[in-house]
């Protein structure tokens, strides 16, 4: 018994190109669905990033401000340092005026008395 719908060569030529296309539409690329919220996500991430940035030029402003600061406390540290040190070496030096000139006055004192003695 013949199949009344799809007998002829003609009709399996079309069905075999049918199946050809069918599997080569498989692989053409389909056209992209683009997702409405993507602004708001383009806009979120921007944002996000403005705040690391922000972020880390805080932090590196934090860090040269922590180093200046203990570069000034080191140098003030240095120059009470030499303060105190001058300060020791004045004091030592108005001590040894101080014991010459009682030295000089006893000096004095004793040739005064010893010219007083001799009278």
């Amino acid at each position: 018994m013949k199949n009344a719908l799809k007998d002829g060569f003609a009709d399996r030529l079309q069905t075999s190109r049918d199946a050809r296309q069918a599997l080569l539409a498989k692989f053409q690329p389909k056209p992209t669905v683009t997702d409405p919220r993507i602004a708001d996500r383009v806009a979120e991430r921007a944002a996000a990033l403005a705040r690391v940035r922000q972020d880390r030029v805080e932090a590196r402003a934090a860090r040269k401000q922590a180093a200046a600061d203990a570069i000034e406390a080191a140098n003030a540290a240095v120059q009470a340092a030499e303060a105190a040190a001058l300060d020791l070496k004045r004091g030592e030096r108005k001590e040894r005026k101080a014991l010459t000139k009682a030295e000089a006055k006893a000096k004095r004192d004793a040739r005064y008395a010893a010219r007083k003695a001799r009278r």
